[in-house]
């Protein structure tokens, strides 16, 4: 197989994906072009995002087009402006990329204008980097007599078009598209802004405004976003609560950071109140992460939302009716909002004794990391993590200590933030860690092998999500599970190991370490159950158009808003 350490010689840009670009596909994509794609490491990276989506790609360089063609699922090696495209990418392309390209083509505005009317699927998405000819370098070699083209960069000698912001915008134009957003990509800023002030007099002289000649001249890129026709746009701000065991993470700031990749939708997460200012003449919807709506300042709250034309959605994932600041008759967390949104049936069910208009957005994972566990063999490690479980872990603790007992040193655990359970394990072979970011949990995670997962028989604990399955199993982890909560998402022995009592637990989890390779096979199943069913990209479609729908039917929503809710009324 051809690797990337075999394409150096040939291939002088790196192996790694624009980070910017990756942030703007649209995860709903079903099919993707990466125009110029290089060794393939953007679309690559988009397949951890979205595994459905069936990413394509196009590149002139011999080599690099063989280890793209072990990522994507097509790579045409031909050069860009003579090649032919196969029927199925006809009118049927979601996401046209053009990861810095147009610059080495001899006529890219025809180019781009052939690709809009021939590739891209109605309402699909075009994006496009380009490097920036009014960049202050440029400016600043002309001055100082040392213009001269390179390898790699601005001057990349094999550059036969330049490009300022203006231009692209009129490129774009030009090809039928209406453009989205454009973002400047700068680096290396203060030596930029020293070189900018030095010109000041200079800019002055000629009539320039220095501050906007600063914002022309500090991006050594843009990366655009632009669009041919689809529905209109829709703006989207979401409350967020401090991030406590990823919640908010994954309730709000990846579904959120989604939703802005999403042609025709504007999406923030506003945070201390800082509202930016809406437009007034788009859609607004305005989602509320857990609030706690209560009293007359509540209702306070809603009627000034309200009077800014926005829809109102409230976003849960508990059991209302266990959390004791919630049990207030007058709270209006449910009942004052036009919509809620949560993640299982079994909380929809609870929230329509409230409000009618209930939309169920499962846990989703939003990128399938590469796995890299399971290498410390036969030794396994035990991941328990949860917060709150003071409740849950108690009667299994001795099912756990014999365990501990009877595998010695192959089996370890792993605690986070739940001193009790370390301190009840009566084992050596074990290790803490306090509360971890989001981050650091799945780097604890990831080099795991199995994951301890108790629930108490409750009302509130039923009506928990999968979350801690999904998360396990995106790792390549095996998680040991009661039924609460995860008996229809795993599918036992297969996708991952339930357990019903004490006994049950210790027999499995010891078959468990006396066999590495079933451990292996079970978490390798549940990661592609998450590949195949659970990744965030597959709800967003779904998402954006219950959003939309919210807005078509605004005016009844309205209306049953205030009959729900009389005091909500002004004037």
């Amino acid at each position: 197989m051809t690797t990337a350490a075999a394409v150096d010689e040939a291939w002088k840009y790196p192996d790694i994906p624009n980070p910017d670009i990756l942030d703007r596909i649209p995860l709903s994509a079903r099919i993707v072009l990466d125009v110029g794609c290089g060794t393939g490491a953007l679309g690559a990276a988009y397949k951890q995002l979205n595994p459905a989506a069936r990413v394509f790609g196009i590149e002139t360089n011999q080599q690099a087009a063989r280890l793209a063609s072990s990522r994507l699922e097509t790579v045409i090696n031909s050069d860009v402006e003579t090649a032919v495209f196969p029927e199925e990418l006809l009118g049927r392309v979601d996401c046209l990329i053009y990861g810095d390209v147009l610059e080495h083509l001899q006529d890219p505005w025809t180019l781009l204008k052939n690709h809009v009317e021939t590739l891209l699927a109605p309402g699909g998405v075009v994006i496009i980097c380009m490097p920036n000819v009014e960049h202050w370098s440029i400016t600043t070699r002309l001055l100082t007599g040392t213009f001269d083209y390179s390898d790699t960069g601005l001057l990349d000698r094999t550059h036969l078009r330049f490009f300022s912001q203006a231009m692209m915008e009129h490129c774009i134009r030009a090809a039928g598209l209406q453009p989205i957003d454009c973002l400047p990509r700068i680096f290396e800023a203060e030596q930029g802004r020293q070189i900018i002030n030095a010109l000041k007099p200079v800019l002055q002289t000629m009539q320039v405004d220095p501050d906007a000649y600063a914002q022309r001249a500090l991006p050594m890129q843009y990366v655009w976003r632009a669009r041919a026709g689809g529905p209109g746009t829709v703006q989207v701000y979401s409350t967020i609560l401090a991030p406590v065991g990823g919640v908010s993470d994954v309730r709000v700031i990846e579904p959120m950071r989604a939703l802005a990749a999403e042609p025709g939708i504007r999406a923030a997460i506003v945070k201390g109140g800082e509202l930016p200012p809406p437009d007034p003449s788009l859609p607004k919807i305005w989602i509320f992460h857990r609030p706690a709506l209560a009293g007359e300042e509540g209702l306070s709250v809603l009627r000034g939302i309200l009077r800014q034309g926005f829809l109102i959605v409230t976003e849960f994932d508990d059991h209302p009716d266990y959390i004791p600041v919630l049990q207030r008759p007058d709270m209006w967390n449910f009942r004052g909002v036009h919509a809620v949104q949560t993640t299982t049936m079994g909380l929809a069910d609870v929230f329509r004794k409230d409000n009618p208009e209930v939309a169920i957005f499962p846990n989703g994972i939003r990128a399938l990391p590469v796995p890299h566990n399971h290498a410390k063999r036969p030794q396994m490690r035990m991941l328990f993590a949860g917060i709150n479980r003071e409740n849950d872990w108690p009667p299994y603790i001795d099912a756990l200590n014999t365990a501990a007992r009877l595998c010695g040193e192959r089996l370890h655990f792993e605690v986070v933030r739940d001193r009790g359970f370390f301190d009840a394990l009566d084992t050596p072979h074990k290790s803490f860690s306090d509360t971890l970011e989001y981050a650091a949990y799945h780097q604890k995670l990831s080099d795991c092998e199995l994951s301890f997962m108790p629930l108490q028989d409750t009302p509130f604990n039923r009506a928990k999500s999968d979350l801690k399955f999904i998360e396990a199993a995106s790792h390549r982890v095996c998680a040991l599970a009661s039924p609460v909560a995860y008996e229809n998402s795993i599918q036992d022995g297969k996708t991952g190991i339930l357990f019903r009592t004490g006994a049950e637990l210790q027999e499995k989890l010891v078959a468990l370490v006396n066999n590495p390779d079933a451990v292996l096979q079970i978490a390798t199943a549940a990661r592609s159950y998450v590949a195949a069913e659970r990744m965030l990209a597959y709800q967003m479609a779904a998402r954006t158009a219950w959003y939309r729908s919210l807005w078509a039917r605004k005016d009844a929503l309205n209306a049953a808003l205030l009959e729900r809710m009389p005091a909500l009324r002004e004037g």
